[in-house]
């Protein structure tokens, strides 16, 4: 029968030999990520948002807005407008559509119009953030698709406002053009900034 550790001390003293136990290790290899495999995790990623961002900009610019031309008479919705609107021009669409076709466009602000915006701009922050390693020019880069998330979801509401009243108010006219116009020039910039991030970070990848 074989002795236990305590009986082998007692009978041979400290010349005894013990056996060592050995514990299985507790940590999973597997679990351990890489800088590489991160990286990986973090273009599927963006991948997936541009894929997405292009589908809300689809089904809201070309889609959506354009079908909204059947309930104004074919006159284009704000939102379409590049270079802004004036106030006769609100007015004459707000005779154009009825409460429930502002009501739907309302609606449209508020569902996709706020996704598109936001997938657009996380997405954005995450692309250069992967591929520029300056940080100062990493938060110079980001301020292009930050901005443009903060002015769109703005001009939404701003347009519904100016829209909603029979009498368009001229400042909010003016405010809801301006940040349409700003969205425009904000989001075109975010696409020239996340091309030039893309080209900076294959640029450092072959170099390294």
């Amino acid at each position: 029968m074989a002795k236990t550790p305590a009986q082998r001390i007692k009978k041979h003293g400290a010349n005894a030999a013990v056996p060592q136990h050995h514990l299985p290790s507790v940590v999973n290899p597997t679990t351990q990520r890489s800088p590489e495999k991160a990286q990986s995790n973090a273009k599927l990623v963006v991948i997936a948002g541009i894929v997405a961002s292009l589908f809300l900009f689809w089904y809201v610019h070309l889609l959506t807005l354009n079908q909204m031309t059947q309930l104004s008479g074919g006159m284009a919705m704000p939102d379409s407008l590049i270079g802004g609107f004036s106030t006769d021009y609100v007015q004459q669409l707000h005779g154009a559509m009825t409460d429930d076709a502002r009501g739907q466009l309302s609606y449209i602000h508020k569902t996709a119009g706020t996704l598109f915006p936001l997938i657009f701009g996380f997405t954005w922050l995450l692309l250069i953030g992967t591929n520029v390693a300056g940080k100062a020019l990493r938060w110079v880069l980001w301020a292009p698709p930050l901005l443009f998330a903060v002015v769109r979801l703005w001009g939404n509401v701003a347009v519904d406002a100016a829209l909603g009243a029979a009498e368009p108010d001229a400042g909010q006219v003016a405010l809801a053009s301006t940040l349409t116009v700003l969205g425009w020039v904000l989001f075109l910039l975010s696409l020239v900034v996340g091309g030039a991030a893309v080209f900076m970070g294959r640029r450092r990848s072959k170099s390294a």
